[in-house]
């Protein structure tokens, strides 16, 4: 009698398929979670974040129905497919929480974020500063004789340029507020 050779995940149709069906590739989401504005309710999303290790790169929120005791909370994270719709399934089955939109999957969104830099240095640097301020149309919105404060609105690409080529410029501090982000269209 001979030994079977069977080959590690051979065919798609093979009993023996031990090669994995899902994906490694880390992909960024923008998702979109509206919530009942009560105590209690960020933890529990944050919460479910941390409990799994996931990571929240950008998380903003505000209440966007006075009426309606409704918040919407924007948070940007990373993982791979299956992950993402992890998070999403379970952030679904949080009681206060009464929809969940992945603007990456949803189609065209609009993302925006606020940032304040301030910058210390006199002389050229000083000129410079205010030369690629002008450039990214950030607004000084506090000066003095030794730094300015500058504010920037715009996509986080364009913030981390913002940010990389005042780092030379005396760059000493930054705010940022995360992504605000809606679906466009209708």
């Amino acid at each position: 009698m001979s030994a079977l050779h069977i080959k590690k995940g051979a065919t798609k149709h093979s009993a023996y398929n031990l090669r994995p069906t899902f994906s490694d590739v880390q992909e960024k989401h923008t998702l979109a979670v509206l919530v009942e504005n009560e105590p209690g309710v960020l933890a529990r999303v944050i919460g479910l974040f941390a409990g799994r290790g996931y990571n929240i790169e950008s998380l903003t929120v505000a209440e966007v129905d006075h009426t309606g005791h409704l918040s919407r909370i924007t948070i940007v994270t990373t993982g791979t497919p299956q992950v993402i719709e992890q998070i999403k399934a379970q952030l679904g089955r949080i009681v206060p929480v009464h929809e969940v939109y992945d603007l990456t999957v949803d189609g065209p969104s609009v993302e925006r974020e606020l940032a304040m830099f301030k910058v210390v240095g006199d002389g050229e640097k000083r000129v410079e500063a205010l030369r690629l301020a002008d450039i990214f149309r950030a607004s000084v919105v506090d000066s003095t004789l030794g730094s300015f404060v500058f504010e920037i609105t715009g996509a986080p690409e364009k913030i981390d340029a913002f940010a990389d080529l005042m780092r030379p410029l005396g760059l000493t501090e930054v705010a940022r507020t995360g992504v605000a982000a809606l679906l466009r269209g209708e």
